[in-house]
């Protein structure tokens, strides 16, 4: 009898150790979401032309250079770095909804070493990573200012288990909602500023009661447009876009976290800021875009900072009648 109470003892002290340990191992410890900061930047308020087809070819490419606790102090060198690449879409139409072109789109990807959260268990082999679908987007273009809205989704498409170190997906069906503007400041449109708002709204990880919370995201940037001649001078072969950028990320909701059925772990809330440079050029003859981006991180709490590096080759069919 004495020695199955002692075992009893035993057990209750290992699970309450355990809990301890998962406590503090999470309690500075934050989900990430879905949203991949840098994708927009320049003119990120803007739709593209009506009856165009983009395919596009996206690299993301993340470098964390510092883990960052609750007060923005550095207290750890991660060695990580997270690449995203795949095949994408994008369809703007000339219908109408509220006065707006109705536009849709959809990139299957593939990810190595994909970011779960703030901890650095994250090395994995490159593997389909989650669907991004955008099955609304509507676009109005103004004399002085372009406008977009749109609904978009992550689906859980890519390989997730809990506590799994190879992980390629976040194992969580994601909701977002954006709304943005391009404010030109001259009639040619040709010096412009930008922001975009994004709101992510997470469901829980697959076969858990985790949950991320939700993510405010805002990105834009200030840039120029410049025209290249063609021989004769009579029409531009080509567009430049240049400028600054920058993003801004907070997480609005806490995580939650289950330690047991009635307790969840909250930890503190995250936040980063980044400030880059783009340029992209249009080649008009062949409509092909080739685009680079570089935002550096600062101000980052519960979190990595880093770099973010994002380049873009891209072909545009049109569809317009003649």
């Amino acid at each position: 009898m004495k020695a199955t109470v002692h075992h009893s003892k035993k057990i209750a002290q290992s699970v309450v150790t355990a809990i301890l340990l998962l406590f503090s191992f999470y309690m500075n410890a934050q989900l990430k979401g879905g949203h991949i900061l840098g994708a927009m930047g320049l003119q990120s308020g803007t739709q593209a032309p009506e009856n165009t087809l983009s395919v596009y070819i996206p690299g993301y490419i993340y470098s964390a250079s510092s883990l960052r606790d609750s007060n923005g102090d550095k207290v750890g060198n991660p060695d990580i770095t997270m690449f995203i690449t795949g095949v994408g879409a994008s369809y703007v139409s000339d219908f109408k909804i509220l006065g707006a072109n109705y536009g849709a789109g959809i990139l299957l990807a593939g990810a190595s070493n994909t970011i779960q959260g703030s901890h650095t268990d994250t090395k994995s082999d490159f593997a389909f990573t989650d669907m991004y679908i955008v099955p609304l987007q509507l676009g109005w273009h103004n004399k002085r200012a372009d406008f977009v809205f749109s609904y978009q989704m992550y689906l859980p498409t890519g390989k997730y288990e809990l506590g799994a170190s190879d992980n390629s997906g976040l194992g969580m069906f994601m909701n977002e909602f954006s709304a943005g503007t391009t404010v030109f400041f001259n009639d040619k449109k040709t010096f412009h500023f930008s922001v975009l708002a994004s709101y992510e709204i997470n469901g829980k990880k697959k076969d858990t009661d985790i949950k991320t919370g939700d993510i405010l995201s805002i990105e834009g940037g200030l840039g120029k447009t410049f025209y290249s001649m063609n021989a004769e001078k009579t029409a531009p072969k080509g567009i430049f876009n240049a400028g600054l950028i920058y993003y801004l990320q907070y997480k609005v909701s806490d995580d939650k976290i289950p330690v047991t059925n009635n307790i969840f772990i909250e930890p503190d809330k995250d936040k980063v800021a980044g400030l880059g440079a783009e340029v992209n050029y249009l080649h008009i003859k062949s409509m092909t875009t080739a685009g680079f981006r570089w935002i550096g991180e600062v101000n980052a709490e519960n979190r990595f900072q880093g770099n973010t590096f994002f380049i873009t080759l891209a072909h545009t069919f049109s569809f317009k009648k003649k």
